[in-house]
């Protein structure tokens, strides 16, 4: 047994064996030897090992090296996973929106009728297959099939695409339909680029938001989350640094190859070559976790035998979801984003192709883009950590949507005057045009810098201090379908809009107004998430400690009052 006069256990010595608590909830909990040592459970229980960290455990910078076997390798996956994403992401938009007979006016379709349904319907198969596989399989199902799509379109069907497109059969059927139906028609005229579209929209929700995120809130702290969640991005947003470059490198290539060489196909391959070795890089570095830091972790924590539940269905997974308040929280900040973001970006594009026709010309511009979202956001990587340390988890959750909204209205406040504003901008030799493509890329870098450095971390912490079940169905209701249906909700407003008042230009005053409403509720949403997230913590305490207090089986005049 643990002796009773042993010195209150110290804040350091936790850090090489990961408790789900931080050290100062432990009050009055007399400390375990610096050495492993057994104790009984109870009479009819087998030994349990409760290892307790050495006092001499060796550290780095401070931290503990058990503590960095786990922040650099999640840290290298979020690298490769936002490498990806950042190709994709640039990649897509420049299929979509310069296709033959497509424009930016087919994105607010393509979020709400094909990227929203296929949203749903993997959350529907992903409830199903967390019911029947472990972690570790429920991983490797998930991001395989992505790998496979990806190198599969740059090698398969991009290059068959005259076949599988029903490019005569559109042409007819815009003629007879008329030019309203032409957001809808473009989608099933180069529906493998749409697939292509939807594919990586997922990919931001399914690996980073799901995968990643919910693998490391399994194996980290509330307090090394802290101390190293706002770190993850700094080598992540190196990666958009990197995939920037790379994206703006193969438009140069394209642009200086011969007449009739497929410049945009040489590029598709190389970039989805990168994107498919990213993605086994990510599997290794998950599979060497799973082998060295996951076991380690697990026995770390005391075990108690609790009675087997049925897992809930899909039905009853949401519905489950839907009466937690916290959930319901969470649920809302993903959705305003979403919906906030992709009232402004939809107009940027089609500034942007206005500006640049040329596909050339439009990735170039994007991969300058994504690089200088990777500089702000790497800058604001190394101040987020400061703010939380400083001001908390509730300033740093209303940062996102105060910069989301500023910069939303200085957007608009162009795009509305921008006639009375021209003689100034020709002084600065800017058409209105182009200050419109250079504010609302502005506006984007400054709100997803925010979003990588601050919302994010914010909306992963707040997951930690959940049960299993809720962590799990919870991550794959809220990032999978509620991040689309943002998007989706902020498209279905621009089509009522744009149906209502006759066009883009016509209804952005109303656009403006319908930001500021939903940021206000957003910041609302976040408040009430504050206190519901300092009191789960402090439950998440309560519980670790007594079940630390039974697996020692301390004497009742041993264990701390509030226990």
């Amino acid at each position: 047994m643990v002796a009773r006069t042993a010195p209150l256990v110290q804040k350091s010595a936790l850090v090489a064996q990961p408790l789900v608590i931080k050290a100062t909830f432990l009050k009055g909990l007399p400390q375990l030897p610096s050495r492993a040592v057994k104790v009984q459970a109870s009479a009819s229980s087998s030994d349990v090992p409760v290892l307790a960290a050495a006092a001499d455990e060796k550290k780095f910078l401070g931290v503990a090296l058990f503590t960095w076997q786990k922040i650099v390798p999640l840290g290298l996956m979020f690298f490769c996973i936002l490498f990806n994403y950042t190709i994709l992401r640039d990649t897509k938009d420049v299929l979509v929106v310069t296709a033959p007979g497509s424009g930016a006016e087919i994105i607010p379709f393509l979020k709400t009728w094909v990227n929203l349904p296929m949203a749903i319907g993997f959350t529907v198969l992903y409830t199903k297959l967390a019911n029947v596989l472990n972690n570790e399989q429920l991983f490797y199902t998930c991001i395989f099939p992505f790998i496979a799509f990806f190198g599969a379109f740059a090698f398969v069907l991009y290059p068959m695409q005259e076949m599988l497109h029903p490019t005569e059969w559109a042409k007819d059927l815009l003629i007879k339909m008329g030019p309203r139906f032409a957001g809808p028609i473009a989608i099933i005229r180069n529906w493998t680029y749409c697939l292509f579209y939807v594919m990586a929209e997922l990919w931001g929700s399914v690996v980073v938001s799901v995968l990643f995120w919910g693998f490391a809130n399994q194996i980290t702290t509330v307090d090394e989350a802290k101390q190293f969640y706002p770190l993850f991005g700094l080598g992540a947003n190196v990666a958009l640094i990197f995939s920037g470059r790379a994206v703006k490198i193969f438009s140069q290539i394209r642009a200086g190859l011969p007449p009739g060489v497929d410049g945009w196909g040489m590029s598709l391959r190389g970039l989805m070559s990168m994107v498919v070795v990213g993605g086994f890089i990510i599997a290794a570095v998950f599979y060497y976790l799973n082998r060295t830091v996951v076991p380690r972790v697990q026995g770390s924590i005391p075990k108690r035998a609790k009675a087997k539940k049925e897992p809930m269905g899909v039905g009853e997974s949401f519905a489950f979801l839907a009466k937690n308040p916290y959930i319901r929280d969470l649920a809302f900040l993903v959705v305003a984003y979403g919906i906030s973001i992709n009232l402004v970006e939809v107009t940027w594009k089609s500034k942007i192709k206005a500006q640049f026709p040329n596909p050339n010309d439009y990735s170039a511009f994007m991969g300058d883009f994504s690089t200088a979202t990777g500089a702000v956001t790497f800058t604001m990587m190394i101040v987020s950590r400061w703010i939380f340390n400083k001001f908390g988890w509730g300033m740093a959750a209303l940062i996102t949507p105060t910069v989301l909204l500023l910069t939303g209205v200085v957007f608009f406040a162009l795009v509305l005057f921008s006639a009375p504003l021209e003689p100034t901008l020709a002084v600065l030799g800017l058409t209105p045009l182009y200050a419109a493509v250079l504010v609302g890329a502005a506006q984007n870098i400054f709100s997803k810098s925010s979003k990588y450095s601050l919302f994010d971390p914010c909306k992963e912490m707040a997951y930690i201090p959940l049960d299993q079940e809720t962590k799990t169905k919870g991550k794959a209701a809220i990032d999978v379908i509620c991040n689309p249906l943002g998007k989706s909700g902020g498209a279905l407003i621009q089509q009522f809009m744009i149906i209502g008042f006759g066009s883009l230009a016509a209804s952005t005053p109303y656009l403006g107004l319908i930001l500021l409403a939903v940021v206000g509720m957003w910041i609302y949403a976040a408040k009430d998430l504050d206190w519901r997230f300092a009191a789960a913590q402090e439950d998440m305490a309560r519980a670790a400690e007594a079940e630390l207090l039974e697996a020692n089986d301390l004497p009742a005049s041993d264990k701390p009052a509030s226990a």
